[in-house]
């Protein structure tokens, strides 16, 4: 922009006379050099107006370049008896681009449709400035098996449904949204395939589907030449690391990009719960989410953020994002306050004391072949006795 803007001062020079070009090249040079200031000044008083320092990460194996947070829309609408009205949608979507966010999740089935509704109405005139992600999988309506489920009919149905809604003619990323043990994943890459040669969806990945699925997924798209995987969808958190036995894994060996629900624990990590349930609170007093060992977790994330200045929320969040990989938290919200909370998580940056600190505090047991062959015998027996002396740069 600098060199065609320098461009066109050099064609006013020359078409005039030589007396005058030196006085003209001064008011040129000091003309450029305010409107560089001027430039300068515009791009910090956008960062002290919004105040989070977003920066990107790739999509996985492609190119696509997302916000290292990505905007749950799952609570856009109040069908569901919670969420955000269209107001309070529209200033939280305006508040995440603002702020540099430039990904968002949505499903054909949040809120009746309402969450793909209202993102409609909120891209116009700025769709192509941003990522979205859309799944299918999951009914629209009850009574008939094929409103549901991983077939290419309801593929098909429920991509155009979604185009409809969010008034767009494509999708950045869409998901399977649950594995339904039933359909033949060639069948779904196929679909899946079909739908990007058409223009109508950019790239692809898996929600709450088995690792193995997923492989084999990629092992067959690559095979056949058709399109691969780009990331998957999981429940990932301080108190749910069972994706470190196989996705996480999976995902770092072939590259893929993890977004990951509930990144809070559904409000667990940030420490509202330690003082008792209260009428009006989400999650029961007897979800899972509340056992003995994850509110243990959480005191001890209200400890470290005591000790180190920074709010529990931000620390599950940074958290996630510091992990190897490629690994961005969904924040979904129901007001403009959280979603301003969940920003600040990107002024903040993790120490190795901390980082090691909650590793231990939330470890789990990666169960077998993993503990196996973790052991000291299979490490002796498979290494000749010396283990210790190779250096593997394999290892994760």
């Amino acid at each position: 922009m600098v060199n065609i803007t320098w461009l066109k001062y050099l064609i006013i020079v020359t078409s005039y006379p030589n007396r005058g070009r030196r006085n003209l090249l001064t008011i040129i040079k000091i003309t450029f050099e305010c409107h560089t200031i001027i430039l300068f000044f515009r791009s910090f008083s956008i960062s002290q107006k919004t105040g989070y320092e977003m920066k990107y990460r790739l999509f996985g194996r492609s190119g696509l370049r997302v916000s290292e947070l990505c905007l749950g829309a799952m609570g856009f609408g109040t069908e569901w008896g919670q969420g955000a009205d269209k107001e309070e949608s529209r200033k939280i979507f305006d508040a995440f681009a603002e702020s540099g966010g430039n990904f968002i999740d949505t499903a054909n089935r949040y809120t009746e449709g309402t969450s793909e509704k209202f993102l409609g109405e909120f891209l116009q005139g700025q769709r192509d400035k941003f990522v979205i992600a859309s799944k299918y999988s999951l009914m629209t309506a009850t009574g008939d098996l094929n409103d549901a489920g991983n077939s290419r009919k309801n593929m098909i149905r429920s991509l155009e449904g979604s185009l409809k809604r969010l008034n767009t003619d494509y999708l950045d990323i869409f998901y399977v949204h649950v594995w339904d043990s039933t359909t033949p994943i060639d069948e779904i890459l196929r679909g899946m395939d079909d739908l990007v040669s058409m223009g109508k969806v950019n790239y692809i990945a898996f929600s709450d589907t088995p690792a193995w699925i997923i492989s084999n997924a990629i092992g067959i798209s690559e095979v056949r030449g058709m399109i691969s995987p780009a990331g998957i969808q999981a429940e990932y958190s301080l108190i749910k690391r069972d994706a470190e036995r196989d996705l996480i894994p999976m995902c770092k060996h072939f590259d893929l990009a993890v977004t990951c629900w509930a990144p809070l624990g559904g409000g667990v990590l940030t420490g509202k719960y330690l003082n008792g349930y209260k009428e009006g609170m989400r999650i029961k007093p007897e979800s899972i989410r509340l056992n003995e060992r994850n509110r243990n977790i959480a005191l001890g994330v209200s400890e470290l953020a005591y000790k180190t200045g920074i709010s529990s929320s931000h620390i599950a969040i940074k958290w996630l994002i510091q992990q190897q990989g490629v690994i961005i938290p969904i924040v979904g919200v129901r007001t403009l306050d959280q979603l301003k909370d969940n920003l600040e998580a990107l002024n903040h940056t993790l120490d190795d004391e901390s980082m090691n600190y909650l590793n231990e505090l939330t470890k789990i047991e990666l169960g077998f072949p993993h503990d196996f062959l973790a052991g000291d015998i299979v490490k002796n027996l498979a290494f000749g006795g010396m283990y210790e002396s190779l250096i593997n740069h394999r290892l994760k």
